[in-house]
């Protein structure tokens, strides 16, 4: 993250050198795995101070407090590497005219109180906001970030502030000009439930009362499901249920509810059949008419659904029965956002590139060094090249002329943005700008053949054991040609994985030099992934163990044959980093150093697998 003070900084480089010559000394002894490399990072709002509505006097200072589920596999820490703090968001790293003067920085709030946050356990953060002396209705949004690595889903949080000499109550769930919307406004007065835990696709009954605080009565009231329900980009087909019809959920047209009076209604719905933390967002209607800021929002928290990605089907069109052609695979670089002001140059100085849309019509060529600014808005793409703006109304591909030449994302800087030690801002192959709506992201998708995607990896350093290296990318490689041939995560988004810690860690063409023993360990075991009984396997993997790994059905839904629980004697006294399925990579590379092979390693953590060649030479 971005903007500290000096002070701040130099503290910063010293602990890095320091931690990064401590490294050196002890050497194998202290395991090499990027912080990065396995788990989620994943939270769940249980509280916030007045329901996140703040009534304040001009330059009044209040203190706000939440707290947070940590409903991911990663420890949350308030110190060391990835420690979690919020920043302001919306756009991000802004400077708050609600800084009390308190703050870590203009646009960042405070770390987390606890110093450990196990999963399943929570966590709290507090900080105080000044009001500003120009009375109004304000809102200011807040993210949860674990440093240098990644923005914790779900972490996103919203205060409204009504700063006012004479302040009047506002209910969180009423807008702030519901008074003048002709007589009709609500509040929630009864809920069977603040929050829900459930497996993937399960049905949930849920009762919810809401109280008549306007100045009608109603003759008919009901619930409405929104297309886009939430922040986080559910949709009102993630929750849909059979009972539903249409986005109607509940309707009630024969009891009359009197200013005052409550109206209770009784409804299903189905949990996403994704893992994580989504929100339900439902919309009253009464007498015919959208209650304005009437909304039930139901905080999801689902634990099973990655039996949906081991059921998945393979792709009609692909064929894993036979040695196949090096995939490519697509990868989500980065969302364009203001980090890049909303746009990407894209050039190479590698090789000459041309332009073509999604639909394969040449826009353009280019020399080296040339550079193009391209940006989505309004459902067109636009582009300049030095004679305009032009327009496209396909997704915008660069494609390199010399096949996996590098190419640039000239203005995004991992330095500068996320305070790195590298730009990280070369990728091989093909870049493609594409707009998604299931999201509403538009992303930068790298599209790259599959073993100079594993090169580009940053889920371990150049210095651990090859052996350790060649366990580790095979079962990458796995995860990735599992996600490959069928399309279960990220369809909808245009890509196979992303390159963040949700997925597997990338960095790209920069990763690529500065780790040649992980190219070695690719290209020794080119082709190779993980099978069971002759089918591709899924090969999760996480930090460490404390001395034994999960069974799948310990963690997740289902049982999955070659994801037994096996003791990992070099973990033994640890505690627990990550969800615990799968392969150590603490243990692994422990193994390593005691003299075991890659397969040896791979063989011990998934059970009863076997190792086979499917890419054609």
């Amino acid at each position: 993250m971005t903007n500290y003070n000096n002070i701040f900084r130099q503290n910063t480089l010293r602990a890095i050198w320091g931690l990064a010559i401590f490294s050196l000394v002890v050497g194998y002894f202290i395991s090499p795995i990027n912080v990065e490399a396995a788990g989620s990072y994943e939270a769940l709002i249980v509280s916030m101070s007045g329901s996140g509505t703040l009534n304040m006097e001009p330059g009044e200072v209040k203190e706000v407090s939440l707290e947070f589920l940590n409903t991911g596999t990663r420890t949350w820490y308030n110190d060391g590497a990835g420690y979690i703090s919020a920043y302001t968001y919306g756009p991000k790293y802004r400077s708050s005219v609600f800084d009390s003067g308190t703050w870590l920085w203009g646009d960042h709030l405070k770390r987390i109180r606890e110093s450990e946050v196990l999963p399943g356990e929570t966590a709290s953060i507090a900080f105080e906001l000044r009001a500003p002396k120009t009375e109004g209705y304000y809102e200011e949004t807040f993210h949860l970030a674990a440093e240098e690595i990644a923005w914790v889903s779900g972490g996103e949080f919203t205060i409204k502030i009504n700063v006012d000499d004479t302040p009047a109550i506002v209910d969180s769930i009423v807008s702030e000009d519901s008074s003048n919307t002709d007589g009709y406004s609500a509040e929630v007065s009864v809920r069977s439930a603040n929050k829900i835990k459930a497996t993937a696709e399960r049905t949930i009954s849920f009762t919810v009362g809401f109280k008549n605080t306007g100045s009608k009565t109603w003759t008919n009231y009901g619930l409405v499901a929104p297309e886009v329900m939430i922040a986080s980009t559910a949709t009102a087909s993630d929750f849909s249920h059979p009972s539903w019809t249409g986005t109607k959920l509940a309707y009630n047209d024969s009891t009359t509810v009197a200013v005052g009076g409550i109206a209770i209604m009784s409804f299903a719905m189905k949990a996403p059949s994704i893992n994580g933390a989504h929100t339900a967002r439902f919309q009253l209607t009464a007498n015919g008419v959208e209650v304005p800021g009437a909304i039930l929002e139901i905080p999801v928290e689902v634990t099973g659904g990655s039996q949906a990605v081991v059921s998945a089907e393979v792709r009609e069109d692909v064929d894993v029965a036979n040695l196949v052609d090096e995939p490519v695979i697509r990868v989500g670089l980065i969302i364009v956002d203001e980090e890049t002001d909303d746009k990407v140059v894209i050039t190479s100085d590698y090789s000459d590139f041309v332009l073509r849309d999604t639909e394969g019509n040449l826009l353009g060529e280019f020399k080296v060094g040339d550079e193009i600014t391209a940006y989505y808005s309004g459902g067109v793409y636009y582009f300049e090249r030095g004679r305009g703006t032009e327009k496209s109304s396909y997704g915008l591909r660069f494609e390199p002329t010399e096949e996996n030449a590098v190419m640039k994302i000239a203005n995004f800087d991992r330095r500068v943005t996320r305070n790195a030690g590298y730009a990280d801002n070369e990728f091989r192959g093909i870049l493609e700008l594409r707009y998604n709506e299931y999201k509403d992201h538009t992303w930068v998708i790298e599209e790259v053949p599959i073993e100079y995607y594993l090169r580009g990896l940053a889920e371990t350093s150049n210095v651990s054991p090859i052996e350790y290296q060649k366990a580790l990318v095979t079962a990458a490689r796995t995860y990735a040609f599992y996600h490959w041939t069928r399309n279960t995560k990220r369809a909808r988004e245009y890509m196979h994985v992303t390159s963040y810690s949700e997925d597997q860690v990338y960095k790209g063409y920069g990763q690529e030099v500065r780790a040649p023993k992980i190219t070695q360990a690719v290209s020794e075991t080119y082709g190779t992934v993980v099978t069971y009984n002759g089918e591709l396997a899924i090969t999760p993997y996480f930090s460490r163990s404390d001395g034994r790994t999960r069974d799948w059905s310990e963690v997740w839904y289902g049982t999955v044959d070659w994801l037994k629980s096996v003791d990992v004697p070099c973990d033994d006294g640890k505690t627990l980093w990550g969800h615990g399925v799968g392969m150590s990579a603490s243990g692994a590379l422990c193994m390593a150093n005691q003299g075991d092979t890659w397969d040896e390693i791979l063989k011990h953590f998934y059970t009863g697998i076997d190792l086979e060649k499917r890419w054609k030479e």
